[in-house]
């Protein structure tokens, strides 16, 4: 009774935070498939040993530190050999400094303090710090693009502009309903669709989104939501890039800069 009830309590700590893996994994990675295949990996490793999750540790940082120890140091599961495309996008990675883009998303997007980065990649704090920054310098110098924002609301609307063009990338425009971001689209392709779930008119951005791809093929989406563990659930094809309401600037600058890198190496699918 003690060991099924201990079972369940385990389970209920992991299944809380899942969303939150794949959302890691897939910005990582730069692709759901890829994402989500490594999430496997992780729940395979604490079923086969449930002792490598750190029942002392809080959850979030025990679920990542078996992550990372099931994962090569350069982001890729131990499965099959690369080919094709995710060949040219490790190869790719593989001239960034070691860990700096783990550091960083696990900084920036999932809100680990230094010590607790440090804890998940076996390095310093200072070392964690460190990484973040370089990070940010090798993936902004690597590309820049056109943005095309879908986002209803005036302030956040200016504020995302703003924040995407001070990191060298050009807004192609604003967008506030379904029928206006396809139209945005149709006039100028972007190499990335930064998008809200709720628009102006009740119409979905994720709609509006789909739109957009039927027309003008495979381009990396960001969307943003206050509720992201609703578009996690492994059920239907998924953004590899997710920001949570409210974000911040760190966050944006982040995934941008993450989507337009994978971008580069015809990886991320929508």
């Amino acid at each position: 009774m003690a060991e099924h009830s201990a079972k369940k309590d385990l389970a209920d700590a992991i299944g809380a935070q899942l969303p939150y893996l794949r959302r890691y994994a897939r910005a990582l990675t730069g692709s759901q498939e890829a994402g989500d295949a490594a999430a496997v990996e992780t729940l395979e490793a604490i079923l086969a040993d449930p002792s490598a999750f750190e029942a002392s540790q809080q959850p979030k940082l025990a679920l990542f530190q078996v992550f990372h120890g099931v994962l090569q140091p350069d982001g890729a599961s131990e499965g099959g050999a690369e080919t094709g495309v995710r060949a040219a996008a490790q190869a790719h990675l593989a001239k960034l400094t070691p860990l700096s883009r783990e550091a960083l998303l696990l900084s920036t997007l999932e809100d680990f303090t230094p010590e607790e980065v440090g804890l998940i990649l076996g390095i310093d704090r200072n070392e964690a710090k460190e990484l973040v920054q370089t990070a940010f310098e090798e993936m902004e110098e690597a590309i820049s693009g056109k943005i095309l924002v879908i986002e209803d609301e005036a302030i956040i609307a200016m504020d995302l502009e703003s924040l995407v063009s001070e990191i060298g990338h050009r807004v192609t425009g604003v967008a506030r309903t379904r029928e206006g971001a396809v139209k945005l689209g149709q006039r100028e392709k972007p190499d990335l669709i930064l998008a809200d779930i709720q628009l102006a008119d009740n119409s979905s951005g994720i709609d509006a989104v789909h739109d957009l791809l039927a027309e003008l093929g495979d381009t990396p989406v960001i969307f943003i939501t206050a509720f992201p563990e609703r578009l996690l659930t492994g059920e239907r094809p998924e953004p590899a890039f997710l920001i949570s309401k409210p974000y911040t600037e760190t966050q944006v600058r982040t995934a941008v800069s993450q989507a337009m890198f994978f971008s580069s190496t015809e990886t991320l699918k929508a």
